[in-house]
């Protein structure tokens, strides 16, 4: 779950991160107003889950808060990179020396946190570790013993910050890492964090996205939830308990199991063709749980045909046939179904499918081909 500039600025400042004063303004009036009380120079932030908000130009300077009703009319109800923007941050500027950056993310391999520093603010950390690797600073705390103070250390001396200042970045890399356990992030970033003219360390933008896994154990994040962000897909399939990832391929993907899914999309890719979606509706799905999955795949357009990957463990083939006939029954897909099915009562559930004229395949390989072959035929067909 991604949140917003504003609501990460609230979580982390107790941990004693500082930023600019600032507040939400939800219209143009609003925003004026708060520039009047802000004084001075103000800064006008769209407030949409996207990176690069100020090449795309989702942030602006002004001066004055008559300027700042200019650029909030200019930013309220447009859209930046498919997000519409329906409220945006007034922040107080800062004189800045120099920007950096300070990240932590979730490291699987090194079963850590590893945290990032660069000498270099608002950059994109992802192309910069592609371009220039040697200008990252990288350390790797220990999930139960944290991070050393030489590590923090090494934080701060790497992006080139020295004596009180290199103290201060070594304490705020300690803040964010205990703020990224605290709230079971997968990612926390203060980018850029500046060095003002007064030496200090202040962060101007940040971002943090909360592993969606834990929200049960944070009630108040889970209320931080913008719907209006996520694509729609996505959030309807949530409510339905279904874990669904929208691509851009062609080839609708229903599994039962997400390593059986990540495979079956693999498998598509290897012969040719791109999966529309990722979805697991779990390992021991219900009949009455096929039609919702069904339904959410059916709801993207860009689908030429649904594949069906089924391994019966916990889930019994039957039943799973018994959910995917009634959900036809029901939807009346004018797209091709092709159905993998093995495992706890496959002989009935092949059986069933095949009653209901389903195209059925013998493994996952020719379920891919026959997939891509059949989109291919449809699109033809379309046009």
């Amino acid at each position: 779950m991604n949140l917003h500039e504003y609501q990460a600025r609230e979580i982390l400042a107790p941990y004693g991160l500082v930023f600019p004063p600032g507040t939400v303004a939800y219209s143009p009036q609003e925003a004026e107003a708060i520039a009047r009380r802000l004084g001075g120079k103000v800064a006008v932030k769209a407030q949409v889950h996207l990176g690069g908000r100020g090449k795309a130009g989702g942030v602006t300077l002004a001066d004055t808060p008559e300027q700042v009703l200019e650029c909030a009319e200019a930013l309220l109800g447009t859209t930046i990179s498919g997000h519409k923007v329906r409220k945006v941050l007034l922040t107080e500027t800062v004189a800045v020396a120099k920007e950096f950056y300070l990240g932590a993310t979730l490291d699987r391999p090194k079963k850590g946190v590893t945290l990032m520093g660069a000498c270099e603010g608002g950059i994109d950390i992802e192309q910069a570790a592609r371009d220039s690797p040697d200008s990252i600073v990288r350390v790797t705390a220990d999930p139960f013993m944290g991070l050393a103070d030489y590590q923090a250390l090494q934080l701060a001396t790497g992006v080139g910050l020295r004596g009180d200042q290199a103290r201060s970045f070594a304490s705020i890399s300690k803040s964010l890492l205990a703020a990224f356990l605290d709230n079971d992030c997968s990612l926390v970033e203060i980018n850029p964090l500046a060095l003002t003219t007064d030496g200090l360390l202040v962060g101007l933008d940040a971002k943090m996205v909360i592993d969606d896994n834990a929200l049960f154990r944070h009630p108040i994040l889970a209320k931080m939830r913008d719907s209006g962000e996520e694509e729609p897909l996505e959030a309807r399939a949530r409510q339905f308990g279904v874990n669904y990832v929208r691509l851009d391929g062609t080839i609708g993907c229903v599994v039962n199991g997400a390593g059986l899914a990540m495979a079956t999309m693999d498998v598509i890719q290897a012969h040719g063709g791109a999966a529309a979606n990722f979805l697991d509706f779990g390992g021991g799905i219900k009949a009455a749980e096929v039609t919702p999955a069904l339904r959410i795949v059916l709801a993207d357009r860009n689908v030429r045909v649904i594949l069906f990957n089924i391994f019966g463990g916990i889930t019994r083939c039957d039943v799973f046939a018994q959910g995917l006939v009634a959900g036809l029954a029901e939807l009346q897909p004018t797209v091709p179904i092709v159905v993998r099915l093995v495992g706890t009562n496959e002989k009935e559930g092949r059986r069933i499918l095949e009653e209901a004229n389903v195209q059925l395949a013998e493994n996952t390989s020719q379920a891919a081909e026959m997939a891509i072959r059949l989109a291919d035929q449809f699109e033809k067909a379309a046009t």
